[in-house]
């Protein structure tokens, strides 16, 4: 039990770190560079740094000049998760420069950072772009070294060294993404369980108005039938008439205890069978989807609350699929950008998201054919005279559109006189 405990202390520890990385960004790279300034730049400061002649000019430099080396291999590591390939570019070519010139320093372990970061954090498609370099960068070590050791030995090592720069980041890489894969899952499930939950609900509450309207349809048909028939027999034969009020006492009573049941169903189940969502709990959606990692921001215009409540059902079901589409296809770190606005007579719907962080994204999957949510949105539109349009936004990403007509349809038939 002490080591569940123990591990569950790990995951919420993990959790707690990313989630402060992640509003603090900048600090985290910061303290990269410190740590490797502090572990890798001092000693090469230290003054006695006096080696024979050999190979490589391993001499004594002046202090600036030593600091301005340092800071052109480590301080491009700043940006090596916004910018990975061109953080590489940047130390492999102060990395090329400085050997070639035959100079060697502690620090030269930040383009072994640079190339897990490039793994790491990069595009798949563009590392093959880093291997000419990496492989000029070899080269010249092994040339460098040639005369201290053998070619063999020291392009054995470098291939050690760098094969396992790789090796590590792939293997965080791909671990990282099992663990994306399994949380955008267990999101998707849990959208799942309560649209089922709340297709239940519907279920259940249709079948209760169909009863309810069964046993009162039923009931009040008994009763003016009986009423009409008392009141004609009054006169006729008052035992007729007294007989038909006693039947539509029994009827009225029947149907009030059948009233009662239905009715004592529905607050028994009143948790799963909660009033239809409006524009009201927009914001508490956002506030589930934010949950689940995405940054939402929501806008609002007009006087959304004096709507039609079916009009605000339709337009919460769009946002609805439209944000559940983005958490299934762009990930959890995107940015969605939710907009409801009343203009004139329409209602206006944007959401539109920036993609998954990694670029790319699957955009086959969201563009290869409208499925069953687009299919659902656009139905909910046209009951009200709208329409939606969903595709790539410019700039990456993707977009949903719709648009509402608020105006109210014209009377059906003439005048009930």
């Amino acid at each position: 039990m002490g080591t569940e405990e123990s591990a569950a202390g790990l995951i919420r520890l993990g959790q707690r770190m990313r989630q402060w990385d992640a509003r603090h960004r900048w600090a985290l790279d910061t303290a990269g560079v410190l740590v490797l300034f502090l572990l890798f730049g001092l000693p090469d400061l230290s003054p006695g740094r006096e080696h024979p002649d050999g190979p490589i000019t391993l001499t004594q430099r002046p202090v600036p000049q030593m600091l301005l080396l340092q800071a052109a291999l480590l301080v491009p590591l700043w940006w090596r998760r916004r910018f990975p390939l061109l953080t590489f570019s940047a130390v492999v070519a102060v990395f090329i420069a400085e050997w070639a010139a035959g100079v060697m320093l502690r620090a030269d372990v930040a383009l072994l950072v640079a190339v897990y970061s490039l793994v790491l954090h990069g595009r798949l498609r563009r590392l093959p772009w880093a291997i000419p370099a990496l492989l000029a960068a070899s080269a010249l070590v092994v040339t460098r070294v040639s005369g201290i050791v053998s070619a063999w030995d020291a392009l054995f090592f470098v291939a050690v060294v760098g094969t396992a720069a790789v090796a590590l980041g792939f293997a965080i890489r791909v671990r990282r993404a099992q663990l994306e894969a399994l949380r955008d899952r267990a999101v998707q499930l849990e959208i799942e369980r309560d649209q089922r939950s709340r297709l239940a609900a519907a279920t259940e509450r249709t079948r209760v108005a169909r009863e309810m309207h069964d046993i009162l349809g039923h009931s009040l048909s008994v009763i003016v039938t009986l009423a009409d028939g008392g009141a004609y027999a009054a006169d006729v034969a008052p035992e007729r008439g007294k007989e038909a009020l006693r039947h539509i006492g029994d009827t009225g009573r029947r149907s009030l205890a059948d009233l009662r049941r239905m009715l004592g169903v529905l607050r028994e189940q009143s948790d799963g069978l909660s009033p239809q969502p409006g524009l009201a709990d927009v914001e508490a959606l956002c506030r589930r989807v934010r949950a689940a990692g995405p940054e939402v921001e929501y806008q609002s215009g007009g006087d959304l609350a004096a709507l039609d409540l079916g009009v605000q059902l339709a337009a919460y079901r769009i946002v609805q699929e439209a944000l559940t589409n983005t958490l299934k296809h762009a990930g959890s770190h995107t940015k969605v950008h939710l907009a409801l606005r009343v203009e004139g007579p329409r209602l206006r719907i944007v959401v539109r998201d920036t993609g998954p962080s990694s670029g790319g994204g699957d955009r086959t999957a969201r563009s290869g054919g409208p499925g069953h949510g687009l299919i659902g949105m656009r139905e909910r539109a046209a009951l009200y005279g709208g329409s939606v349009e969903a595709g790539p936004a410019p700039g990456g990403g993707w977009s949903v559109t719709a648009d509402l007509d608020l105006t109210p349809p014209p009377p059906i038939g003439g005048d009930l006189a």
